[in-house]
């Protein structure tokens, strides 16, 4: 008797059984009340614990968690929601880090908006890849009137183009792919005969601040730029980057005959929040014809500020831009873009597929994305901005945007007068850079009770904030992203780490008295 199968009538096999049980775990017309009660009772976990959580963090550490996620055996099913939801718990939304909470502080994690959580859940059940137009239809159409609003909020003209990316790395990596092609095609366009391409990707060159985002330099790895293709150059005492210096950075460069293939300046550092001056290195980059890239990723949220779009002149004039909506536009992750002035530049990350992007669908007029984009299967996180313009529309999220940068001044005032902390530059946006030192405390303990106090904070689980190093001194810093934070709370915060970092500085100091040397 045959295995494949059982004749028509018979009973099921214990194959075809589970084969129905399996089945009955997919989303489609006939599951639609399971669907429902499952993602009820998963919605209904998260509010509970949320409605739970008094702190950011409850301080568990790797060496608690790794044996209790190590030990579960992922081959043998629990078989049951509840049960699965249980464990859910214990491995992760128990010890989740919470970035609602108003005294979570550390890094560009921003609370979201309930319009985009829905968009979230959408985007999931329907499960589109923005890939090709057969597998998204209207979705594609509405990333790119996304895209479009976003250039127009930029002011890219009409020409402009983009596509949304993982994040600011992604975004900033493209951007960096393209202006690459671009400085080769302009390189070899005039020569006589055809120069090698590794010899003139050896002669690239990438300029960015002191203060640039790290993802630039790995950018240049990535694209197989030479070891020292990344020059910085140093900031002024508010951190933007120095115009003088960036203009005599580029003249070095044509004198020593390597292309400069892009500048790369700074619209909201994640350390300081500064936003170098726009203009100035925009007339710098039209006068030595070099590709202005924009990493916008924090300070895009400006776009839609009703107090302070003008922080963003200069940036009309970019020739790329990275958005990242999920640092300030209260969206989960991921939730970012990629926008350029000519959308012709796009067509250096297109690699026609005879079955997916066939070159004859351009000529068909077929919108597919992947034309565009680095990424193939892609998610519609463009859903989530989409529900949340639809819903709360761009002067809302602006507006709370705007809430957190003028609470980031409140922080920085309070700082700049309390004689336990010292300050670093006052932040355009909502980072607060500072250290506990107050008077008498030398440099080294200095940097070790701000290490410390960290640390015990963390533990403690009360509240989280970030760290970081000024001119080789460490530094702890505020990242101010959630409108629910109040002064009090960072009165509170500040308060416990002066606490932390006073009792180690005294135990070290004590510590060393008790043993003196020799």
């Amino acid at each position: 008797m045959s295995s494949i199968g059982s004749p028509t009538g018979a009973a099921p096999t214990d194959t075809g059984r589970a084969a129905a049980t399996a089945r009955g775990h997919l989303f489609n017309a006939g599951t639609l009340g399971r669907y429902r009660d499952v993602l009820a009772r998963g919605v209904d976990r998260v509010a509970r614990r949320v409605g739970e959580v008094d702190t950011p963090f409850t301080g568990v550490t790797p060496d608690e968690l790794a044996p209790l996620i190590g030990g579960i055996d992922l081959d043998r099913p629990l078989g049951d929601t509840d049960a699965a939801l249980d464990e859910l718990h214990d491995v992760w939304l128990r010890d989740a880090v919470w970035f609602h909470h108003p005294r979570y502080l550390a890094h560009l994690n921003c609370p979201v908006v309930i319009p985009a959580l829905l968009g979230e859940a959408v985007l999931s059940a329907v499960n589109s890849s923005l890939d090709t137009w057969d597998q998204s239809a209207g979705a594609t159409l509405m990333e790119r009137r996304l895209i479009e609003w976003t250039a127009g909020r930029i002011g890219l003209g009409p020409t402009a183009d983009g596509v949304f990316t993982s994040g600011g790395t992604q975004s900033n990596l493209q951007a960096m792919l393209l202006a690459r092609e671009e400085a080769y095609r302009r390189a070899v366009g005039g020569a006589a005969t055809r120069p090698d391409r590794p010899q003139v990707l050896s002669r690239l060159r990438v300029i960015t601040s002191a203060a640039g985002h790290f993802s630039v330099q790995k950018a240049a790895k990535l694209l197989g730029l030479a070891a020292d293709a990344v020059l910085t150059v140093p900031t002024d005492a508010t951190r933007r980057m120095r115009a003088d210096e960036l203009a005599r950075t580029v003249e070095r460069c044509h004198r020593d005959g390597e292309v400069v293939m892009a500048v790369v300046a700074t619209a909201g550092t994640t350390d300081f929040g500064s936003i170098d001056p726009l203009p100035e290195i925009a007339d710098i980059c039209a006068d030595a014809g070099v590709w202005m890239h924009v990493d916008a990723a924090y300070g895009c949220g400006l776009l839609v500020s009703p107090t302070r779009r003008h922080l963003l002149d200069g940036i009309e004039r970019a020739t790329s831009v990275t958005v990242d909506y999920h640092k300030s536009f209260f969206q989960p992750v991921s939730s970012s873009a990629l926008l350029v002035r000519d959308g012709r530049a796009l067509r250096h990350a297109t690699w026609h597929a005879d079955y997916l992007n066939p070159a004859r669908a351009v000529e068909q007029g077929i919108p597919n994305q992947v034309d565009k984009s680095i990424q193939t299967t892609r998610r519609f996180d463009a859903c989530k901005l989409w529900l949340t313009l639809r819903i709360m529309g761009p002067d809302a999220v602006g507006t709370l945007f705007d809430q957190v940068v003028d609470l980031a001044a409140q922080a920085w005032r309070r700082l700049d007068t309390d004689p336990r902390f010292e300050v670093a530059a006052p932040s355009q946006l909502s980072t607060v850079v500072f250290r506990y030192r107050p008077p008498g405390l030398a440099p080294d303990l200095a940097d070790e009770a701000n290490l410390h106090a960290r640390d015990a904070l963390a533990a403690s689980g009360a509240a989280l904030v970030a760290g970081t190093k000024v001119d080789g001194a460490h530094h702890l810093k505020l990242t101010l992203l959630n409108p629910e934070t109040t002064v009090d709370d960072i009165a509170h915060v500040l308060d416990l780490i002066a606490d932390h970092a006073a009792w180690y500085a005294r135990t070290a100091s004590a510590a060393e008295l008790s043993c003196p040397v020799g």
